[in-house]
């Protein structure tokens, strides 16, 4: 069916996603008992993971008010300025992600032009992260991974050298793992993922692929 890739992305959401703080203020949210007396009287404790989503009996109508009451709050510049050692240091490293990039464009299909024209940045903003006298925020690297429809492991290399990873604490992050997993590029079912969790942050340029 249409939308079979929005029921695959709440059920993802559902098992992936963490903070268990705003879980457990979505009204209906049945906390579940972590520490429990066992046999023999020996105190046993659950991992947090069955506090998920998941696991709810009331899982579809806990998501839909936990939706009702999203808002993106990642904000972002697009970029971070290298301290006066990074940049030294970059000179000497073998793997940066200026130094990456292009190798993982080619295998893209795409060039550092190209690229940048998908994504809102300023185009001075983007030449610097090229060149690396700008470091990108996350923000860009997330969108940049999807309208480059990048591979796992060359994402995986960009995160490594940027010192990045997919939290399953931020909304954002567990669906944009949900949509490069899966490898839904298409412009129109992306967006539609990103806005049934309200996701407007990632600098992405309207009806880009």
């Amino acid at each position: 069916m249409e939308y079979d890739y929005l029921k695959a992305l709440d059920e993802f959401f559902c098992s992936h996603y963490t903070d268990y703080s705003k879980l457990g203020a979505i009204e209906g949210y049945r906390m579940p008992e972590l520490i429990s007396l066992g046999p023999n009287g020996v105190i046993e404790r659950r991992s947090s993971d069955c506090m998920k989503l998941c696991y709810q009996p009331d899982c579809d109508e806990l998501l839909r008010r936990f939706k009702e009451k999203l808002v993106d709050t990642n904000f972002t510049f697009g970029f971070s300025l290298p301290s006066f050692s990074d940049r030294i240091g970059d000179r000497f490293r073998k793997h940066t992600f200026s130094k990456l990039l292009p190798a993982v464009l080619v295998r893209s299909k795409e060039t550092a032009e190209s690229a940048g024209a998908k994504l809102t940045l300023d185009g001075k903003i983007w030449k610097g992260i090229v060149k690396g006298t700008l470091y990108p925020q996350k923000s860009v690297l997330l969108a940049l991974a999807l309208v480059c429809r990048m591979n796992a492991e060359d994402v995986s290399d960009l995160f490594a050298v940027t010192g990045y990873n997919f939290s399953s604490e931020n909304v954002r992050d567990v669906v944009a793992e949900y949509l490069l997993s899966q490898k839904i590029f298409n412009a129109q079912m992306r967006d539609r993922c990103l806005a049934e969790y309200r996701i407007d942050s990632l600098p992405i340029r309207k009806g880009e692929n």
